[in-house]
């Protein structure tokens, strides 16, 4: 990760839209919804949706995969990670007792079974 891959992955968050997007498609990992089925979550029209995945999928956060006549969008959970951790990289100078709050919080993020499921 680098500081070009960086700023394009926080800019295309940096939308209301774009970060819901982004969040629901994370919370619904590894399943993925259809693009159709996340303008409807989302209240957007669906040309609307599609620009905003674009931008998603430009900055590399999302990956689309066709089946059938449906676009089903995931969350690249690997670029996130790279992201997360190109910020925290030197965290509090190297000082990881000031760091280990968050570190402690991001760990583990999410218990087993509890993420609301969406039909896709």
């Amino acid at each position: 990760m680098d500081n070009t891959k960086t700023i394009a992955a926080l800019a295309a968050l940096a939308q209301a839209t774009r970060l819901e997007t982004f969040r629901l498609l994370v919370s619904n990992e590894p399943d993925g919804i259809a693009a159709g089925e996340l303008a409807r979550l989302i209240g957007v029209p669906s040309n609307t949706m599609s620009a905003h995945l674009s931008t998603l999928s430009q900055a590399g956060l999302v990956k689309g995969e066709r089946h059938s006549r449906s676009i089903i969008y995931r969350a690249d959970l690997d670029v996130l990670r790279d992201v997360t951790l190109y910020l925290l990289k030197d965290c509090c100078g190297g000082n990881a007792s000031l760091c280990a709050p968050l570190i402690d919080e991001l760990s583990p993020c999410c218990p087993p079974n509890t993420r609301p499921q969406v039909d896709a």
